[in-house]
């Protein structure tokens, strides 16, 4: 979304245009986290790994996954065109959702649950490792947008 605020005769223009001067303040990283899950039911006699393997949806080149991680990463902004011409950036919003998958595991005995439960602990922090790589490149996107110099024309600084 690219809009562009142009100045006219209302009174409160040259309120608008103080607080464009300031240039772009330091924007925020919206996040959205969600957490899916697909169960898991361990049979009589079945290892947790051999059951959560069998019945994991996550397949990726031929191999099972226990979680799987998405996110991305968007971004819009807003620019100012002064009477010369010239363009900058006023503000960008940028946001990232991302999406965990995880086992819901159901039927262990009493012997698995405690192995099950630092596993599945594990499995959680390891997948918000990847959202934590999403956060760093909405962050580093958030960054360079708000750093980006003005341009002699607002075609330019879009592209």
């Amino acid at each position: 979304m690219v809009a562009c605020f142009a100045g006219g005769r209302q009174p409160w223009t040259g309120l608008l245009l103080g607080l464009l001067l300031v240039g772009p303040a330091g924007a925020e990283v919206h996040e959205d986290l969600e957490y899916r899950y697909y169960d898991v039911r361990v049979q009589e006699e079945e290892g947790l790994r051999q059951a959560i393997n069998r019945q994991s949806p996550i397949w990726e080149q031929g191999q099972v996954f226990h979680g799987y991680t998405r996110w991305n990463v968007r971004w819009t902004f807003h620019w100012f065109q002064e009477t010369s011409g010239r363009c900058r950036l006023t503000d960008a919003q940028v946001s990232l959702q991302s999406q965990v998958t995880l086992p819901r595991v159901k039927g262990v005995s009493s012997g698995q649950q405690s192995r099950l439960d630092t596993y599945l602990k594990a499995l959680q922090r390891h997948e918000l490792g990847h959202v934590e790589v999403g956060r760093q490149a909405a962050h580093a996107i958030d960054r360079h947008l708000l750093g980006l110099p003005p341009e002699r024309d607002c075609g330019r600084l879009e592209t």
